[in-house]
């Protein structure tokens, strides 16, 4: 089978980021040492590691932040894209003619020609004075398509005369690992485990649908665009267009959710730069919650089979996997690195398949492959303990791994997974536990479940930060990442103003802005451990410049000076003392100070880690599963802001839960089309389902990492999630569904599996 060729899209950006992030060891353009950084005591902290509000949360309640849907302008024209009716087809013609001639119409493009691969696939567009002008036109263009026959089931595509969805075949071999020799690792089992865990298509559902206004001055490109990258996209649209990025600028303010989907440059936002460059007006298009749900992408499935060996003490001795991934029209995500990664195992071999369908390419969702791996390995764990008479953490810990690679490679720099799983277990009771799974008795069956979690999280070496000092005593900090609706602004104005004796609310913080300094994209966890050290380099030489300054007004050295509480005052006598605003007054001109996440040695591996553990009750007679409880235990290094620390952990939670119970789209194979592209049919967690939620961090800090020991916290969250609420429902059952979501029907397929057991 041949290797897919690669995609140049920000899924491949974070795909690669994520996988060499941990054992990088130069960024192109750093310049930064990769010596480990000095690291301040805990106790040295007024904010780090506290609970700060966030400082623009009053506008995001009250509705003043402005997001992409909000922007409107006095010329703006409203643009549609018109979308494939038919999963497969070749487009014979395109008139736009009817379109054009309708009043209110500015402009009218083609978008395609040749093949149609799935039911969405833009075709043309159209720029109007309102929206409903906008419709009245889309349905005014003449299609002529030839419908080919299509495929929209995995199972279906694999089968010998399926139709033909890429050149290449409908099935590539996409990834091949292998170490030690796993056959031989079977023998030596006394315990072998053969299971095959399955995910569902989950979409990503952001409440803020994606959307581009898009407004030409000149000859230079202005977008606001609701993304996850703003310099990517600048780049992305600079290369789609065939013009110097340098006359590119995007915005964005806030965002509404993106989960991944966010991180790719839409057809959407080239569409509208095009249809505002054929017209001179400024042009918005957002999507529809319908075409949100078809045509951005979603997570893909993996059906994974895992086979396990362990001796009677527990010891794996060899772990395989065969995956087949299905991400539509894309490549889909790969599922490995927990496989190879989590545990201490000396044999193991993972063979990956990318099975095309008739559907739009899969994108980035929260941890891509390791949500899904983690359901199989984490489930396997779960089924291979019960058949060696073991309690689960028992055999996580018998396996546990200093070193990556599965205890193989190089060491860990920190891993205070066993203080996560200290401190889960004991929050959560575990040992409450059925002993045996389904163990219990009566209608309404409880269980305790349990799930391990691995990835990156280390940051991108290179991030850049520009703090300045102007002479009135104020403080700005510039930098070109975004913030997707997890604090981002908060954690830049803690940093910077801990580090300068300030308080938050006195940090003027700039982001959003392609033009200013580089920051990678938010997505891989990368956000945090990027920009908040890259805040602190340039807030440290700003506090170096003012304590020479304030040495020669109090007379004293400047080691002797620290800066609090908005004054630089004497160590030894706090009385002696001068405020920082008259400090400032000193300034000739606005200083600017330039700061860089520096590199890390490649000696070690830098990962995050972490556990879940949920309480279920699951009725036998409904198949319904209600999640009672879920203690989340994370090793994130140190944590910046512990208030939107723990707000990311319940987000990851709520989401895995609702992947775990609901989440599944679903598609017609007669017509290639989603049948439930809405909120009414596509079922996700609501407050009636989300359970207690206890947050933990273990606080160990990785002073080899960073100038602040921290490591990323989005995709921690939401890995375990899903696993382990699954386990816990097997530990009631005592038949694990390995499916998801867990809907009632499959429950009650389970028993009836259990029930026909010999």
């Amino acid at each position: 089978m041949k290797t897919p060729p690669p995609i140049d899209d920000a899924f491949a950006e974070y795909a690669e980021l994520a996988r060499t992030q941990g054992t990088q060891t130069a960024t192109p353009g750093s310049t930064a040492p990769a010596a480990p950084a000095p690291q301040p005591k805990p106790d040295e902290f007024k904010y780090i590691g506290k609970a700060t509000p966030r400082v623009d949360g009053r506008m995001v309640v009250t509705g003043a932040a402005r997001y992409t849907h909000d922007l409107a302008f006095g010329d703006m024209l409203i643009g549609k894209i018109l979308r494939s009716p038919h999963a497969c087809a070749d487009l014979v013609s395109i008139d736009l003619s009817g379109a054009l001639a309708l009043p209110g119409v500015k402009a009218a493009l083609k978008l395609k020609e040749g093949r149609i691969r799935w039911a969405g696939e833009p075709v043309a567009a159209v720029a109007a004075v309102s929206e409903s002008r906008a419709e009245e036109a889309l349905a005014l263009i003449k299609v002529e398509y030839k419908p080919l026959p299509h495929v929209t089931a995995p199972d279906k595509a694999m089968e010998a005369g399926a139709p033909l969805v890429q050149d290449q075949g409908n099935v590539i071999k996409s990834n091949d690992y292998a170490r030690g020799d796993v056959e031989k690792g079977f023998k030596e089992a006394d315990v072998v485990l053969e299971r095959t865990y399955k995910t569902s298509w989950e979409v990503h559902q952001p409440t803020e649908t994606h959307g581009s206004v898009a407004r030409w001055d000149g000859d230079d490109l202005t977008v606001w665009d609701s993304t996850q990258a703003v310099q990517s996209i600048r780049d992305g649209l600079a290369r789609a267009l065939s013009i110097p990025a340098g006359r590119v600028k995007v915005l964005k303010h806030y965002m509404g959710g993106g989960f991944g989907s966010k991180l790719n440059l839409g057809d959407y936002t080239v569409t509208a730069a095009k249809l505002a460059k054929e017209t001179g007006r400024p042009v918005k298009i957002t999507l529809t919650r319908r075409e949100n749900s078809i045509c951005v992408g979603y997570r893909p499935t993996a059906w994974m089979t895992v086979k396990a060996g362990a001796r009677k003490d527990g010891t794996l001795t060899a772990l395989s996997v065969k995956s087949y991934n299905c991400g539509g029209v894309g490549r889909g995500d790969r599922v490995s690195e927990p496989y190879s990664d989590m545990y201490a195992c000396p044999n193991v071999k993972i063979e990956e398949f990318s099975v095309f369908v008739n559907a739009c390419a899969s994108r980035a969702t929260r941890a891509p492959g390791h949500t899904q791996a983690t359901l199989g390995l984490e489930g396997m764990m779960e089924e291979l303990a019960a058949a060696l008479g073991m309690d689960p953490l028992a055999l996580r810990m018998k396996n546990f791994a200093a070193k990556d690679k599965g205890d193989t490679g190089i060491p860990y720099s920190t891993k205070g997974l066993e203080q996560c799983y200290k401190l889960g277990s004991e929050k959560i009771g575990w040992d409450r536990r059925n002993k045996k799974p389904g163990g219990g008795s009566g209608k309404v069956r409880t269980g305790l479940g349990m799930a391990s979690q691995i990835w990156p999280g280390a940051g991108a070496p290179g991030t850049l930060a520009d703090v300045k000092l102007y002479p009135d005593g104020s403080v700005e900090v510039e930098c070109g990442t975004q913030d997707i609706g997890t604090g981002t602004r908060t954690h830049i104005a803690v940093v910077a103003a801990e580090t300068l004796g300030l308080e938050p609310k006195d940090i003027i913080v700039h982001i959003g802005n392609s033009d200013l300094p580089w920051a990678p994209i938010s997505g891989g966890s990368m956000t945090t451990p990027s920009v908040a050290p890259a805040v602190r380099d340039a807030a440290l030489k700003a506090a170096e410049h003012l304590k020479n300054l304030a040495s020669k007004k109090l007379g004293l050295p400047p080691a002797e000076i620290v800066l609090e509480n908005r004054k630089a005052a004497s160590k030894a006598d706090p009385t002696k003392a001068i405020e920082l605003k008259e400090l400032a007054r000193g300034l000739p001109r606005p200083l600017p100070f330039h700061g860089e996440r520096s590199n890390y040695p490649s000696t070690f591996a830098f990962q995050t880690f972490g556990v879940q553990f949920a309480e279920v009750e699951v009725d036998t007679e409904t198949g319904k599963i209600k999640v009672k409880k879920v203690v989340a235990a994370h090793d994130i290094g140190r944590v910046i802001n512990r208030q939107t620390a723990e707000s990311q952990v319940l987000g990851g939670v709520v989401q895995g839960m609702s992947a775990a119970l609901f989440e599944e789209k679903i598609m017609d194979p007669r017509t290639g089309t989603m049948v439930n592209p809405n909120y009414h049919d596509y079922k996700v967690a609501t407050a009636m389902d989300i359970p207690e939620i206890v947050p933990l961090f273990a606080d160990v800090i990785d002073e080899r990492l960073n100038n602040l020991g921290a490591k990323g916290l989005g995709e921690p969250g939401r890995i375990p999630a899903s696993a382990c609420i699954a386990n816990a429902v097997y530990n009631a059952l005592g038949v694990h569904v390995r499916e998801i979501p867990m809907t009632p029907a499959r429950v009650l397929a389970a028993l009836k599996r259990k029930e026909a057991r010999p």
